[in-house]
């Protein structure tokens, strides 16, 4: 039976001939990562749940969702702490790797939400996991209304001080803290810990020093709460456009890509991002609002996410140096004032001549005039 709520066809399911049941008109769908959206995934939820909310949780779930043009929130915070802060009925949508990946994802989130159970709705399984003994009622429903099967389990992370296991790694895949990549996974889980403010590897885990290195500069970092992942972060190229201002501040980030959206000033006209990971990442983000990167490399990208930059464009590796000390020594010329970017990046690469070469250059002729 279809029954229509304000121009949204509600599904409804029965259990039994006196049980009428319909997701609450509350209901809020928190979604993680960006495959939910790449793969269609939360345009179906969309018309089949009709959820009052949707918020999205991630970094690069926010890019394919500014994309995707669909009505939702956005909060830079973990899943756990979005579905905490709920007072309405609530439930994760997530769309893993694997199903295993997928089923892994939402036992860690599950334990970090202390008494309060979870609803977790896993699109690459088809299942609808109801966890530490959450709202049934809603599984149920939710089983119902998309064809998933529902399956009732107990969350089995236990958190360790200063241990952390990240679990449904892919040997070869690139693993990263934080978004700066630490190394590459030589087993299906990597075990990392922190001593004195030093993130070291424990096992499974074919270790990058310079990764390390960078992680363990924030001496505050806390691992058993860090955002830890294996593999890419999307695997599709952003929409690009060229729609952003050419005078405004400029942006840095230094080997810290997710913390982009929540820097970025309204009147960005471009970024200088330092480290290959995080020139590709800020590119990959930056794309489809069309605002312009300079980055600043030196050869190690690990292809966590598809190469893409706006028009504007340039990234220059450096020929004898650390991309650390050269962008480091780059963001003391950017001014807290707003800059026509393509005077300013002339500069820079006019400062720079004869220490690093251009291998992206995204610049039109008449680019020197605007």
């Amino acid at each position: 039976m279809d029954v229509p709520v304000s121009g949204c066809t509600l599904h409804t399911c029965f259990e039994d001939p006196e049980s009428m049941r319909i997701l609450p008109n509350s209901a809020v769908m928190v979604v993680h990562g960006p495959e939910l959206f790449d793969q269609g995934d939360v345009a179906w939820l969309k018309d089949v749940l009709c959820p009052k909310r949707i918020v999205v949780a991630g970094v690069m779930a926010r890019t394919a969702a500014e994309e995707s043009g669909l009505p939702v929130e956005f909060q830079a915070q973990p899943p756990s702490r979005v579905i905490l802060a709920q007072d309405d009925p609530v439930f994760l949508a997530n769309h893993g790797k694997t199903a295993k990946t997928g089923e892994i994802f939402g036992n860690i989130v599950a334990s970090r939400l202390g008494d309060r159970g979870l609803v977790h709705l896993e699109c690459s399984g088809r299942i609808v996991y109801c966890w530490n003994r959450g709202d049934e009622e809603l599984a149920w429903v939710l089983s119902h209304l998309t064809g998933f099967k529902k399956k009732s389990v107990k969350s089995t992370v236990h958190h360790q001080e200063n241990v952390r296991e990240i679990r449904g790694c892919i040997p070869g895949e690139a693993v990263y803290v934080n978004g700066i990549v630490i190394g590459r996974a030589t087993a299906d889980i990597v075990t990392l810990r922190s001593s004195g403010g030093t993130i070291e590897p424990g096992s499974g885990l074919e270790p990058k020093p310079h990764g390390l290195e960078k992680v363990s500069s924030n001496r505050n970092i806390d691992i058993s709460t860090a955002w830890c992942k294996s593999g890419p972060v999307r695997l599709i190229p952003p929409q690009t456009k060229c729609c952003a201002s050419s005078t405004g501040r400029v942006l840095v980030i230094d080997h810290c890509g997710h913390e982009i959206y929540s820097k970025m000033p309204d009147d960005c006209s471009g970024v200088l991002a330092i480290g290959d990971d995080t020139t590709a990442v800020c590119g990959h983000i930056c794309a489809h609002r069309g605002i312009p990167v300079l980055g600043i490399v030196d050869g190690d990208r690990d292809a966590i996410v598809p190469s893409a930059f706006a028009p504007g464009s340039v990234v220059v590796e450096v020929l004898r140096e650390r991309d650390d000390d050269v962008g480091k020594e780059i963001g003391k010329y950017v001014p807290d004032t707003p800059v026509v970017w393509y005077a300013w990046m002339q500069e820079i690469l006019e400062y720079l001549d004869g220490r690093v070469r251009i291998v992206i250059d995204l610049r039109k002729e008449d680019d020197a005039v605007r």
